[in-house]
């Protein structure tokens, strides 16, 4: 049983989710504000958050940065048509993916179901398959250990991060386009991806590369996408 965290100071989009997500077998717990959020987080073994950005005292987008500082579950925020701004944001400090308000509870229940299954088992690659380290020049990833180190420190990443890399590593020097990327990554059609695609490209470079300006192994190939250069 996987446990849900729904945060949200509006208490019947809370009640909604709640109904959806109980009866497909997930055990939820609930918050009204940012605080809150991370109090449950601290006391509650939480394997996903859903999180609205506008709430009193901490909004969602405090609440998701200070979560990065320690917690790698995945996090999805709420948020309205009008806070496209807030979305990118959130995706930049870490949030996985964003659902617009308002929404078809069903939909959110797909992606709650993609980002776990991302979360736990990475795609359900074989056991002998997950149990390959992949090198890159500094690079290593244990899939077994779901772990990244650069030059042997440690790098803490997002689900989607991860995944992220792990598809560019497993592939290297194959350019996959934005779309490509969001569609096996997030498992969802990759219409209007570009953009979120890009926001985490950017973050996972920030963590593996010594100059995000100047990568070294994620790079672009203009008109085109991205690949992994050997090195």
């Amino acid at each position: 049983m996987y446990n849900i965290l729904i945060c949200d100071d509006d208490r019947d989009i809370v009640s909604a989710l709640d109904i959806y997500l109980t009866s497909d077998g997930y055990k939820t717990y609930h918050a009204y504000d940012g605080l809150e959020a991370l109090k449950i987080v601290e006391e509650r073994e939480i394997h996903l958050i859903l999180m609205d950005v506008m709430m009193p005292h901490m909004d969602g987008i405090r609440a998701t940065a200070k979560l990065r500082e320690s917690k790698n579950i995945p996090i999805i925020l709420l948020t309205a048509k009008s806070e496209d701004a807030d979305k990118i944001l959130g995706l930049n400090i870490g949030a996985d993916d964003y659902v617009t308000k308002p929404f078809n509870p069903i939909e959110v229940l797909a992606r709650v179901k993609s980002q776990l299954r991302r979360y736990t088992t990475l795609g359900g690659q074989r056991k002998e398959e997950t149990s390959r380290v992949l090198r890159n020049g500094g690079i290593a990833l244990d899939d077994a250990a779901k772990s990244v180190t650069v030059d042997g420190e440690g790098v803490s990443l997002t689900p989607i991060e991860y995944n992220i890399l792990l598809l560019l590593m497993k592939n290297p020097g194959r350019v996959f386009s934005t779309g490509q990327i969001y569609e096996l990554v997030w498992n969802d059609p990759s219409l209007g991806s570009e953009n979120t695609v890009a926001v985490h490209i950017r973050h996972l470079r920030e963590k593996i590369e010594i100059d995000p300006a100047n990568p070294r192994y994620i790079k672009v190939v203009w008109g085109l996408g991205y690949k992994m250069e050997k090195v």
